[in-house]
């Protein structure tokens, strides 16, 4: 694969990701906090929690996309990849 084509392919990954992150905290902020009948009138704690696990894994997904950059500009990994590919 030439590293165009992987480049265009990490970049189009990185939009796909963010577009669907974005609905994601998107949809825990505009959607309305369920209230639960045992907990009585829902707690700030509770909404606080959503919100976490919304964000929680878009902060992972960008730590994921620096660290596989990085991989991919490497000149000392490509080349060994590349020299194990023409093989």
């Amino acid at each position: 694969m030439s590293f165009r084509l992987a480049d265009a392919i990490f970049w189009i990954a990185v939009a796909a990701c963010s577009i669907a992150q974005i609905a994601i905290v998107r949809s825990v902020f505009i959607s309305p906090a369920r209230v639960d009948e045992a907990a009585g009138a829902g707690s700030p704690g509770r909404r606080l929690s959503e919100i976490a696990w919304a964000v929680l894994p878009g902060v992972a997904l960008v730590v994921l996309f620096v660290y596989t950059w990085r991989a991919m500009q490497s000149p000392a990994i490509n080349a060994g990849a590349v020299a194990v590919f023409l093989r």
